[in-house]
Order: structure tokens, then C-alpha cells, then sequence
């Protein structure tokens, strides 16, 4: 047992998604859509790449987002990662979409 709790106590996570500087979640009630873009503009010069991220409804905003990007010539997609999650309320699990989408700078 003595080595299981050591074991446990000498974990380091490394590599983690847990908060990534380069990483928004978009929501499609809480800001409009070019504050997103704008912030994706400003990410990309910090990082050279920008993850958008978004649940359910939220992912035609981030669709679109992207789309704004790749059209203005600032942005070309890398990944693109869809999934779903179980969202938790209450006693319940309900599954929700889940989409992710990495953009890389244009060099010019």
C-alpha cells in the first residue's frame, strides 16, 4: 500500500491540456463573433497558432471564426478535432458535440 501512495505522490502531469495560453473557447451568447477574431488575430502573433474550441450551439461560431480567418489570408487550418462529451447536470449525463480547431499563422 506504502507504495502505491508513494507512487501516487511522485505524479507529474506533464503535456496537459488542462489550460493552453494559445486556447479560446468561443461561446456563441457571451461576446459577438469579431471580438473572437480579433483575439484570434492577437493570439496568433503572440503563439504563431491559435485553438478554437466550442460546445453544441457554439460551434457554428467557431466555424465561422475560422472561416473569417482562412479568408482574410491570416490563418490556415492545421487540425481539426470533433467529439463528444458527456455534459453533467444534476443526476444525469447528457452527450454534447464537441469541436477543435487548430489554426497556424500565414507567413507573409
Amino acid at each position: 500500500m506504502e507504495e502505491i501512495t508513494e507512487g501516487v505522490n511522485n505524479v507529474t502531469i506533464t503535456g496537459g491540456d488542462l489550460h493552453k495560453k494559445n486556447r479560446i473557447q468561443v461561446s456563441n451568447t457571451k461576446k459577438p463573433l469579431f471580438f473572437y477574431v480579433n483575439l484570434a488575430k492577437r493570439y496568433m502573433q503572440q503563439h504563431n497558432e491559435v485553438e478554437l474550441s466550442a460546445l453544441g450551439m457554439a460551434i457554428a461560431t467557431v466555424v465561422t471564426v475560422a472561416e473569417i480567418l482562412k479568408n482574410n489570408g491570416l490563418a490556415i487550418e492545421k487540425k481539426i478535432m470533433t467529439s463528444t462529451v458527456d455534459m453533467r447536470d444534476e443526476a444525469r449525463g447528457r452527450p454534447v458535440q464537441k469541436a477543435k480547431m487548430l489554426k497556424s499563422r500565414v507567413e507573409k
